[in-house]
């Protein structure tokens, strides 16, 4: 039963990963997602944040809080996985400049998938990582859809739209069925998460990290809110397939769930509210 399971969950999360970057490919032109890009000093500012303050903050909430190695290596991999797909209705939520959102969440996923197999080696010097392969499965199973996705937007637009609906539909089932099953398959040691600090540690990292995006984001609000946002809603996708790709220890993938539920949670109610300040409800 478990290894059906195990089965399933590695099949959901190869169709959500698709349908998340495949989706996002055909919602985007090449325009909206290059414009942002002129930005030169907010998308460095944007850089900084996801991929040098949050590994940084990941590996010394890990040791203030004393994680064991399994739980901060889960810590770790959400520290250098940025770029969500979920960031664009996080975005619209909290009303947000949805531009800069669209050319933000595409520049830190094409980052993550060079910046993630080449800096995980480096916090996590005692164990053995293949970063070529981890590149080489990132880019065939994330890039290459992404930018499938922006060709069949650039030449068939009308079967961009129609197809569209669909890939929003299967990415949001996969990533419920993945979080079902991935708790059920993990769960005696998400159990054993209590008492470990390892909640305390994903909450503290959602909190300042969201609170370092938002406050290095720019001099306008809608580009600070996004960048906030952006920085504390990590890449689930990306996240995943470096844990089920390259570590077997069970607590690495119970604690990316765990952090990735309370993400999509607090993130989701971050962003409703932010919203309702600027509707003035």
């Amino acid at each position: 039963m478990t290894e059906v399971m195990s089965t399933l969950f590695n099949v959901s999360l190869l169709i959500f990963v698709f349908s998340s970057m495949f989706g996002l490919g055909l919602s985007q032109t090449f325009k909206q997602v290059f414009a942002p890009l002129k930005n030169v000093s907010l998308m460095a500012k944007a850089l900084v944040a996801s991929f040098v303050l949050s590994p940084l903050l990941a590996y010394a909430l890990a040791r203030i809080i004393g994680l064991d190695q399994q739980l901060a290596i889960g810590l770790f991999i959400m520290g250098v996985s940025a770029g969500s797909p979920l960031l664009a209705k996080l975005s619209q939520m909290a009303k947000g400049d949805l531009t800069y959102t669209l050319g933000l969440m595409v520049l830190l996923q094409v980052v993550t998938i060079i910046f993630a197999p080449l800096v995980l080696p480096l916090l996590l010097a005692d164990i053995q990582i293949d970063s070529w392969g981890m590149i080489q499965s990132l880019v065939t199973t994330m890039l290459i859809p992404l930018a499938a996705g922006l060709f069949v937007k650039a030449r068939y637009e009308e079967l961009a739209k129609s197809l569209n609906p669909y890939m929003t539909q299967a990415s949001s089932i996969t990533l419920m069925f993945q979080v079902v099953l991935g708790l059920l398959l993990g769960a005696g040691d998400l159990l054993g998460l209590l008492g470990t600090g390892a909640i305390l540690a994903a909450l503290l990292f959602i909190a300042l990290t969201m609170v370092l995006g938002y406050f290095i984001g720019g001099p306008d609000r809608d580009t600070r809110v996004v960048t906030g946002l952006g920085t504390a809603q990590r890449n689930i996708s990306a996240a995943l397939l470096i844990t089920v790709q390259n570590f077997a220890e069970p607590k690495v993938l119970v604690m990316v769930l765990a952090a990735a539920a309370l993400m999509l949670v607090v993130n989701s109610l971050v962003a409703a509210e932010l919203g309702k300040r600027v509707s003035g409800e």
